[in-house]
């Protein structure tokens, strides 16, 4: 059973940056495809980035674009979420998600069947 742990949410101030860490717990980490997805109070779950088992494939929602990075660390069995230019609509829970796959990474929570727990960011002055 692959367990996911995200940490690094915080509060930060609006331009401001915070890392997300999704750590993983199987050897066989590079067989997973890993996805970031946050919730907004009273809004639904969306996808923001998400990168392929092997590290090849790599897609962000337009809202972040040119703002978060993604990347992965095989030897960590972590995947890592660089947020830089936050802004207050970032506010929310980002939870990691992993599901085996071997091609390019597509952002959607379908299919999506292992979860981490959540991690809070909130941007706000």
């Amino acid at each position: 059973q692959l367990q996911l742990v995200e940490s690094g949410g915080g509060l930060v101030q609006p331009g401001g940056s915070l890392r997300l860490s999704c750590a993983a717990s199987a050897f066989t980490f590079n067989v997973y495809e890993i996805g970031w997805f946050r919730q907004a109070p009273g809004k639904e779950r969306e996808g923001v980035s998400c990168i392929s088992s092997s590290g090849g494939s790599i897609d962000y929602a337009d809202s972040v674009k040119g703002r978060f990075t993604i990347s992965r660390d095989h030897a960590k069995n972590t995947v890592y979420l660089q947020m830089n230019s936050l802004r207050p609509e970032d506010t929310g829970v980002y939870y990691c998600a992993a599901k085996m796959s071997f091609s390019r990474c597509v952002l959607s929570q379908s299919q999506f069947h292992y979860w981490g727990q959540g991690t809070q960011v909130t941007v706000s002055s």
